[in-house]
């Protein structure tokens, strides 16, 4: 069984989709699409867009539930809905109050629309420090910073620059092949 680096598995930071800060939501859904046409297609397709400074330098990433999430309606109500668990009203309640203002809001035309005036800082996932791993360490060290910090991607990190991007779905690919792997040997044993 083959020990992968993250080097191995991460996609460069060349050939993910990025844009600038001060750009829209819809030119980050452009680059996500145009990311995806690019890319690779025997792999697992872009889900995000990630957010560049004037100096090149990520400081954010954008997933696609990111951008459905700021394309709801938000109102005063919304942490009156929230809180309503606390006292002890039911999550199917909550739910069906949600869903009865969700219904009541703007089309989803008006909703694309906003889209084009909203700025992708306002709905990125600021980089944390724990989303870093470097291109040298295992795959074991990546795993496990994705399983405990419960992330959909790692940036990659040379000397402290990002190099690239670690997705789950490629760690999960790897690590699915690895158990074909294990477990074909033992499958021809016992036949």
């Amino acid at each position: 069984m083959k020990n992968f680096s993250v080097k191995e598995l991460m996609v460069p930071l060349s050939e993910y989709a990025t844009v600038s800060e001060g750009a829209t939501l819809f030119e980050a859904v452009l680059a996500l699409e145009k990311a995806q046409e690019e890319f690779d297609h025997t792999k697992y397709r872009h889900r995000g867009v990630l957010i560049l400074n004037q100096n090149g330098q990520v400081v954010g990433k954008l997933g696609q539930l990111d951008v459905l999430q700021a394309l709801e309606p938000r109102d005063e109500n919304d942490d009156e809905i929230s809180s309503l668990a606390q006292f002890g009203f039911s999550s199917s309640l909550v739910r069906k109050l949600r869903k009865d203002r969700r219904l009541l809001g703007a089309p989803l035309k008006n909703l694309c629309s906003k889209a084009t005036r909203l700025k992708v800082e306002d709905c990125m996932q600021a980089v944390t420090e724990g989303e870093h791993v470097s291109q040298d360490d295992s795959l074991d060290i990546a795993i496990h910073q994705l399983v405990t910090g419960n992330h959909p991607s790692l940036l990659v990190t040379n000397k402290n620059q990002i190099v690239g991007i670690l997705r789950l779905s490629d760690v999960f690919a790897a690590v699915f092949h690895a158990m074909k792997e294990c477990e074909f040997p033992q499958s021809e044993e016992t036949r």
